[in-house]
């Protein structure tokens, strides 16, 4: 074996420099192939219609709509003769190709209404439909290994006003939600500045938070015999791709402040959204026709009553979380669902990784909605920084 010392800084430096530049071209060339899908999904009176599911099922190529109703993403030339599906709980189903789609003047999508009037004598009692759910749950769910990739946000607020930004890519190792949450790596971080007056943290990751109020996850307190204790009653139905829905919302008898709803379908037992509090978690089909998590989101108020004596008075006591989880990418073939645990014992905030901006360039983001276009203002008007600024100011 031969080993070359090159003494020459000059040359090190040339040569780390041509490295650079190469894959910069790498990646400029591989975003030129890229091709943007993306517009506005809307109710037959033109009402933005949250949460749906879009792209192309076959590839899992896709995202959810924002709470505004618009979504985005990339696909390559050999999608566009692909099928653009979309399908959200309480309309009918929508089929598009691609190509058409791209072609249309205005990237709109309208979706019919499905119009649901469930027979009570065929429907069982409610607590049976939960009963079932949670019995079918390991065969209603993907619940072999695989991965699941999320762009996770948190945003914090001081007498409502945005004062901390935080996103992380995650990647996390798990068997679905009839299982304890798996293994858990923080792939890539960036923040704004922290203009909080009390810079509170959290001692792990809330994202671990997230996934254990779902009420479908082992370990919860309201799983499984606890959720049996609730008083359940039918208050809707609807429609998901053909299956009727039914709309349960269950009641703790010993804390009336405790309301959850479940949406599940009447054949097959499928939980398509669950709203417990403020969390809202909801469900696609994955391409084998199993379900899968699809966006997540909560909102809390951190309690007076554990705010520090120092802090009462100021903005800090007004502190107020909003997180939200976009999923976009679940991977099912066993070579490629390795995954390192980091980051879960820190606070999302405290997470220290080397910034990426190439990488962060290069996501398929999900586009601005209007909750986050008012972060980015009041964050830039703070101190007269963009954000992306504080991005490369702040993360190392």
């Amino acid at each position: 074996m031969i080993i070359l010392k090159i003494k020459n800084t000059t040359i090190l430096k040339r040569t780390f420099k041509l490295f650079l530049l190469a894959l910069s071209f790498s990646f400029l060339a591989s975003a030129q192939d890229k091709i943007e899908v993306k517009g506005i999904i809307l109710d037959e009176t033109k009402y933005p219609v949250p949460y749906v599911a879009v792209g192309i099922v076959k590839k899992y190529i896709g995202t959810a709509s924002t709470e505004d109703g618009e979504f985005s993403f990339f696909i390559t030339k050999n999608e566009l003769q692909d099928s653009l599906s979309i399908s959200s709980l309480g309309f009918d189903p929508f089929k598009v190709k691609v190509a058409d789609f791209l072609k249309q003047e205005k990237q709109e999508i309208i979706l019919k209404e499905t119009i649901t009037e469930l027979n009570a004598i065929t429907l069982l009692k409610p607590s049976d439909y939960i009963l079932n759910a949670l019995k079918s749950l390991r065969d209603n769910t993907i619940s072999t290994p695989h991965k699941i990739e999320i762009l996770y946000r948190g945003a914090a607020s001081e007498n409502g006003k945005s004062k901390f930004f935080v996103e992380n890519y995650i990647k996390i190792k798990d068997r679905g939600p009839a299982y304890p949450l798996g293994t858990i790596e923080v792939a890539e971080a960036r923040k704004s500045a922290d203009y909080r007056y009390w810079k509170r943290t959290q001692w792990r990751h809330s994202i671990v938070g997230a996934f254990e109020v779902n009420p479908l996850r082992p370990g919860n307190s309201q799983h499984s015999r606890n959720l049996k204790k609730f008083k359940w009653s039918k208050i809707g139905d609807s429609s998901y791709e053909g299956e009727d829905v039914v709309i349960l919302e269950g009641k703790n008898p010993k804390k009336a402040w405790e309301k959850m709803k479940f949406y599940i379908g009447i054949d097959s037992y499928k939980v398509y959204r669950i709203e417990r509090g403020n969390s809202l978690y909801i469900y696609k089909k994955h391409k084998t026709g199993k379900m899968v998590l699809s966006y997540t989101k909560g909102e809390w108020r951190f309690p007076k009553d554990k705010i520090p004596k120092q802090y009462l008075g100021t903005p800090g006591e007004t502190l107020e979380y909003k997180r939200e989880g976009f999923v976009l990418n679940v991977e099912t073939n066993k070579k490629k669902i390795k995954v390192k645990p980091f980051g879960v014992e820190k606070d999302m905030g405290s997470i220290e990784l080397p910034y990426n901006p190439v990488f962060w360039q290069n996501l398929n983001m999900p586009p601005d909605t209007k909750f986050f276009k008012k972060i980015k203002k009041q964050l830039e008007g703070n101190y007269g920084v963009p954000l992306e600024k504080q991005f490369e100011l702040v993360n190392k």
